[in-house]
C-alpha cells in the first residue's frame, strides 16, 4: 500500500484516489482514477474534451514536470471572426459577451480537446497503471449512477447574470443533452438523486479497449467530427489530429526561503510569481491578516497583475511576453515602492459585464516520500453540446478569446487561451512544502496566493489557510466575502476604495492543498466545495 493523502472537491474522486494508494498505485495512478471520476460526478465542471495543467514532482530525482493541456482555437478560426458581435468585457477581464453568446455556447464555443490525451501521458510517462484499469471506477459511476451534490445542482440553477446566459441552458437547450441531466417529465435532478450517463459509459468502454488514439484518429473522432459538421461547429478530424500538449519545466521563483515552483503561460503561474515577489517587499505579518493595510497592499499586487495579464501575457507560441520582466525581483521592488508611496494602480475594461465563469476542478495527490501530481482541469462553463451517444460535454474555451484583432488574446487558430489555472507546490530544501491549486476563473491565482500567504506568512494550517476569508482585486473594485470585517471594509472606503461584499461566507475559488510538516501530512478542502481532503 502507498501512503498519501488526497484532496479534491469531490468526495467520489478522493475515494477512488485513495483506492488506487491502497492497491499501490502511485500518485499518478491516484491522480488519474480521481480526475477521471471527476468527469462522470461534477461533468460541467471537467471532462475528457477540457483543458488544464498537471504538475508532476518526483521526490527521488528531484524532477519537476508539467504536461499543458491548453484547448486551441480550431484550424478554422480568423481574428477578426467575431468583431462585429463585441457587446462588453467581463469586469475581470477574462471573456467577452458577444451578440449571440456564439463564444459562450454551442457548437461554436469550443477549443480543442486535451484532457484525456493529456491523462494517457501522465500515466505512459509517471504512473504505473493502465489508462484502462483506472478508467473503471469513472465507468461504474457512469453505468450504476452517482449522487448529485449540492454544488452540482446549484450549477444548474445559477440566474443569467449580465448577458451571460442562465446555466439551466447548459444542460436543457439540446436534445443530446437533455436526455442525459432531465428526467421523463423535464425536470432536473434534485440533491441526493441518482444521476446516470450509460452514453458517457460506453465511450469510456471505447476508450478502455481502444485506447486513447480512437478518440483523436479513430471511431470516437469521427462521430465527433460528424457531429461537428452536421450542427456548424469548428472542430474537425483536422483539428483532432493535430491535439498536441506540452511537456514544460515549471517557472522557479522564491519566496521568503520557499523555492516556488509553478506553471508556465498560457496558465497562471506567472502571475502568481509576480504577486508574490511584490509582497515579498512587506511586513504582511506585522500588517495583520486580512488587516485594511493588508486587504489593500496585497490587492494592489493583484490589480498590477491583472494589467500585466491583461496587456503582456498570452500563449507564449503568438505572444512575446517579456518573462524576464515580469518574474524580476526589481521590477517586484519598484512595484512595490509604488504601492508603499500611496499609488493605486487602474485596471482598464472595455465595459462592464459578468464575472468570467468559475466551473473548474481541481486535485491534490501527494505520498509520504514526498511524490506529487497537482492539477487543475476544467470545461471553462462547458458549451452544452454533447454528441449524441457519447454522453461527455465540451469545453466552451473560446469565450476568453479576444475577437478584436491585435491584442495578446485576440484569435487566431492554434492558438491557447489565456487561463489563471496555477497548480503550485513551495519547497524547502528541495522538498515539498505546500502542494495547492483550485478552480475558479481569474479568481484562482488570487486565491492561490492568499493560500500561500495564509501558510508561509501566518503559519497556518491547510485546512486553516484554504478556509480563511478571502478577497479578490481583478478590477478597481476590491471584492470581499461576507467574514471580511465590515469595520474594515469602511476603512478600505474611506482610503478611496470602491468596495463590493458577497453575501456568502465562502467564495471562489475551491482551494485545495496539501502541506508536508515533518514529514507528516495535513490537508485541507475548502469549504465553500463539496469536497475533503483524506489519507491512507
Amino acid at each position: 500500500m502507498t501512503h498519501g493523502m488526497v484532496s479534491a472537491p469531490q468526495p467520489e474522486a478522493v475515494d477512488a484516489g485513495l483506492d488506487v494508494l491502497k492497491a499501490g498505485g502511485n500518485v499518478m495512478d491516484a491522480a488519474i482514477a480521481a480526475a477521471l471520476v471527476q468527469t462522470v460526478v461534477d461533468p460541467q465542471m471537467c471532462g475528457v474534451a477540457g483543458f488544464g495543467s498537471m504538475q508532476i514532482f518526483t521526490a527521488a530525482t528531484g524532477e519537476h514536470a508539467f504536461i499543458d493541456f491548453h484547448g486551441r482555437a480550431p484550424l478554422s478560426t480568423r481574428s477578426d471572426m467575431w468583431e462585429s458581435l463585441v457587446v462588453r468585457e467581463c469586469d475581470d477581464g477574462f471573456g467577452f459577451v458577444l451578440k449571440g453568446q456564439v463564444n459562450e455556447t454551442g457548437y461554436t464555443s469550443m477549443t480543442t480537446p486535451l484532457t484525456i490525451k493529456a491523462f494517457a501521458e501522465g500515466l505512459e510517462r509517471f504512473g504505473t497503471g493502465s489508462l484502462a484499469d483506472l478508467i473503471q471506477p469513472a465507468i461504474a459511476y457512469c453505468e450504476d449512477g452517482f449522487i448529485v451534490r449540492p454544488k452540482v445542482n446549484g450549477f444548474w440553477h445559477q440566474p443569467a447574470q449580465a448577458g451571460r446566459i442562465a446555466r439551466l441552458r447548459v444542460v436543457t437547450d439540446l436534445p443530446a443533452t437533455a436526455k442525459i441531466y432531465t428526467k421523463a417529465d423535464g425536470s432536473l435532478y434534485n440533491v441526493g438523486e441518482v444521476l446516470k450517463n450509460p452514453d458517457m459509459g460506453r465511450t469510456y468502454r471505447r476508450i478502455a479497449e481502444a485506447g486513447v488514439e480512437d478518440f483523436y484518429t479513430g471511431d470516437i473522432a469521427r462521430a465527433i467530427d460528424a457531429d461537428m459538421r452536421a450542427n456548424g461547429g469548428h472542430i474537425t478530424l483536422a483539428d483532432l489530429a493535430a491535439c498536441e500538449t506540452e511537456h514544460t519545466a515549471p517557472l522557479m521563483s522564491t519566496y521568503r526561503g520557499y523555492d516556488v515552483a509553478t506553471n508556465p503561460p498560457p496558465g497562471g503561474g506567472l502571475m502568481v510569481v509576480e504577486m508574490l515577489n511584490i509582497l515579498e517587499n512587506f511586513d504582511l505579518a506585522g500588517m495583520g491578516h486580512n488587516s485594511p493595510a493588508f486587504i489593500a497592499t496585497v490587492s494592489e499586487a493583484m490589480k498590477i497583475a491583472t494589467v500585466d495579464k491583461d496587456q503582456r501575457m498570452g500563449d507564449p507560441r503568438f505572444v512575446d511576453i517579456p518573462m524576464d520582466e515580469l518574474m524580476s525581483k526589481d521590477y517586484a521592488a519598484d512595484i512595490a515602492a509604488r504601492i508603499r508611496s500611496g499609488e493605486k494602480f487602474h485596471v482598464p475594461r472595455l465595459n462592464s459585464g459578468a464575472p468570467e465563469s468559475k466551473e473548474t476542478t481541481h486535485i491534490c495527490v501527494v505520498d509520504d516520500r514526498g511524490n506529487v501530481v497537482n492539477m487543475t482541469h476544467s470545461l471553462g462553463s462547458s458549451s452544452g453540446v454533447v454528441s449524441d451517444g457519447l454522453g461527455f460535454m465540451y469545453n466552451n474555451c473560446m469565450m476568453v478569446f479576444d475577437p478584436r484583432p491585435g491584442n495578446p488574446g485576440s484569435l487566431a487558430p492554434g492558438k491557447a487561451r489565456f487561463t489563471a489555472l496555477c497548480p503550485t507546490i513551495l519547497l524547502k530544501d528541495g522538498k515539498p512544502m505546500l502542494v495547492l491549486g483550485a478552480p475558479g476563473g481569474t479568481t484562482i491565482t488570487m486565491g492561490v496566493l492568499q493560500t500561500i500567504l495564509n501558510v508561509v506568512d501566518f503559519g497556518m494550517s491547510a485546512q486553516e489557510a484554504v478556509s480563511a476569508p478571502r478577497f479578490c482585486a481583478t478590477s478597481d473594485t476590491i471584492e470581499v466575502t461576507n467574514r471580511i470585517l465590515r469595520s474594515t471594509e469602511r476603512e478600505l472606503q474611506a482610503d478611496g476604495y470602491p468596495t463590493m461584499r458577497y453575501a456568502v461566507s465562502y467564495a471562489m475559488p475551491i482551494v485545495h492543498a496539501i502541506r508536508i510538516v515533518d514529514g507528516k501530512l495535513d490537508g485541507g478542502a475548502d469549504p465553500a466545495g463539496d469536497g475533503m481532503a483524506a489519507q491512507v
